[in-house]
C-alpha cells in the first residue's frame, strides 16, 4: 500500500504560515520577475484567477495588495488579491522540513516534487487507513503548519487519483482511500467521476486519442485489456491500466539516478550588456550548480554558459561559450574562475535577457583518477574538498548568503524583480519574524 502526501497550494501555504491574517483572503504567488500566477489559494481560484494569469491582467480586474506594505485588506470596492513574489529559498526550506517529518514516519519515501512525496506503507502496522491519514494531516499541520491532502491506494497511479479527489471533494476531509479489493463500489465511483485527462500519465496529449476510442473516464480506461492499452499508448499504457486495476508495477524510487548534467538559469530583472553584471549572474548561477554537484557526489568535466537576448524583441541572439575544465571538479572557485576567463574572452555586448550555466560530462567523485601528467594533483584535490566542505557547512548553518565568492557580488542588477517578496524567515538571521509581547 502507498500514500501520496501533497501540500495544498504549497507556495501560498508557505507564505500564509508567517502571515496568518491572509488565511482566508485570496492570495497568489508570482513567477520569476513577477510575471504570472504560479500558485493560487482556494479563494483566488474561486475568483476565477487562472494558472499563468499575468500580473498586469490581475491589476486590471482586482485591487492587488502588496504584502510587504503595512496595509490592511480593503473590504469595499473591487475584489482584492494579495500577490507575492516567489520566495523559492523559503519554499525549499519548508519542503525539506516536511520531508524530514515524513521520514520520521517511514524511511520508505520517494520525493516526487517540491510539494509531493510517495510513502510505502507496507512496513507500517495500520488498521484503518482513513484514520491514519487524518492523524498524519493533523501531525503535519501541527509540526510544520502546512495543510496537505493524502491519497492511499495499492498503486502509485491510484494514489494520484485518490489525492486528486481528496483535494477537490471537501467532504473527504483531505483524505481518500482507494482499494478495488477492499471497497469495489467506492473505487468504481471515484474512477467513474474522474475524467480520463486527469489520470496520471494521460494528460491533454493522450486524452483526445482515448476519447476517439470512446474512453472518457478513468473507469473506462481501467477496463481496457492490457494489449489494447499498449496499442493505444505503447508500454506506458499497459502499465497504466495495470496500475488502475490495483496491481502495482511502478516501484518507489528512493534513489534518484545521477544526472547527466546540472543546469541553473535565470532571467534578468532588466536586459543588460554589462560584462560586470553578467559576470555576477554567471558566477552566482555557477555557484548554485556546483553546490548541487557536490550534493550529488559528482564532478564536472565540462561547463557551458548560455546567454540570450529577449525572444520577444527583434534580432534575437543566443550565445554559447563552452569550456573543458582542466580536471573534473566540483570546486565552486575553480568553476567560476574558468567561466569568468571564458566570458572575458568571448563576450559580445548584446542586451542579454537570460543567462544559464550548465555543468556536464559528469562523473562520480569516487572515480577521480590521478593524472600522471600533473593535471590532477591528489593534494590540491584534497584541499579543494576540505574548502568546499567548509563552505557548504557554513552556508548550511548560517544561510546561503552567509559566505560566497566575491565575483557573485559584483552586481545585483541582474537579479529578477521581486517587488512583492516576503522575507526569508527560516534561513536568514536578519530576516527572522519579530514577535511582540503585548502588556496587559
Amino acid at each position: 500500500m502507498y500514500a501520496l502526501i501533497d501540500c495544498n497550494n504549497f507556495f501560498v501555504s508557505c507564505e500564509r504560515l508567517f502571515r496568518p491574517e491572509f488565511a482566508t483572503v485570496p492570495v497568489v504567488v508570482l513567477s520569476s520577475n513577477d510575471g504570472c500566477a504560479i500558485s493560487r489559494s482556494a479563494e483566488a481560484k474561486a475568483l476565477g484567477i487562472t494558472m499563468g494569469e499575468p500580473l498586469h491582467k490581475l491589476r486590471e480586474r482586482f485591487t492587488v495588495i502588496d504584502p510587504t506594505s503595512q496595509c490592511s485588506v480593503p473590504s469595499q470596492g473591487r475584489p482584492s488579491v494579495v500577490a507575492y513574489s516567489a520566495n523559492f529559498e523559503l519554499y525549499g526550506d519548508i519542503s525539506e522540513r516536511i520531508v524530514s517529518t515524513l521520514c520520521s514516519i517511514t524511511p520508505q519515501i520517494e520525493i516526487y516534487s517540491v510539494d509531493e512525496a510517495f510513502l510505502d506503507l507496507s512496513p507500517l502496522d495500520i488498521d484503518n487507513y482513513i484514520k491514519w491519514g487524518g492523524r498524519i494531516r493533523d501531525y503535519l499541520l501541527r509540526q510544520i503548519g502546512i495543510p496537505v491532502s493524502i491519497g492511499v491506494a495499492p498503486t502509485k497511479t491510484l494514489c494520484k487519483l485518490a489525492n486528486h479527489h481528496a483535494k477537490k471533494d471537501l467532504s473527504t476531509g483531505g483524505m481518500v482511500y482507494l482499494d478495488p479489493y477492499h471497497n469495489a463500489a467506492h473505487y468504481q465511483q471515484r474512477l467513474r467521476d474522474t475524467a480520463v485527462e486527469t489520470v496520471w500519465g494521460v494528460g491533454w496529449r493522450l486524452a483526445p486519442k482515448l476519447r476517439v476510442e470512446g474512453i472518457s473516464t478513468a473507469l473506462e480506461l481501467a477496463r481496457l485489456r492490457p494489449r489494447q492499452a499498449q496499442q493505444l499508448m505503447h508500454i506506458q499504457g499497459r502499465r497504466l491500466v495495470t496500475e488502475l486495476s490495483g496491481t502495482a508495477c511502478l516501484p518507489l524510487k528512493q534513489a534518484t539516478p545521477p544526472q547527466h548534467a546540472i543546469a541553473r538559469g535565470r532571467q534578468f530583472g532588466h536586459d543588460t550588456d554589462s560584462l560586470g553584471v553578467i559576470t555576477a549572474a554567471v558566477t552566482s548561477l555557477a555557484a548554485r550548480a556546483a553546490a548541487e554537484l557536490r550534493r550529488e557526489h559528482q564532478r564536472a568535466h565540462d561547463a557551458t554558459v548560455l546567454l540570450s537576448t529577449n525572444r520577444r524583441k527583434p534580432n534575437y541572439t543566443r550565445r554559447a561559450l563552452a569550456i573543458r575544465l582542466t580536471a573534473p571538479t566540483a570546486d565552486t572557485g575553480t568553476i567560476c574562475r574558468a567561466l569568468i576567463e571564458t566570458l572575458e574572452q568571448g563576450f559580445e555586448p548584446y542586451k542579454y535577457h537570460k543567462a544559464e550555466v550548465i555543468l556536464h560530462n559528469l562523473s562520480s567523485d569516487q572515480l577521480l583518477q590521478i593524472d600522471l601528467l600533473g593535471k590532477v594533483d591528489a593534494r590540491s584535490t584534497e584541499r579543494s574538498e576540505r574548502r568546499m566542505h567548509a563552505l557548504d557547512s557554513i552556508r548550511a548553518k548560517y544561510g546561503s548568503a552567509s559566505l560566497g565568492y566575491a565575483s557573485e557580488h559584483l552586481s545585483t542588477a541582474w537579479q529578477p524583480r521581486k517587488a512583492l517578496s516576503s522575507p526569508r524567515y527560516t534561513s536568514h538571521w536578519q530576516e527572522l519574524p519579530v514577535a511582540t509581547i503585548l502588556a496587559d
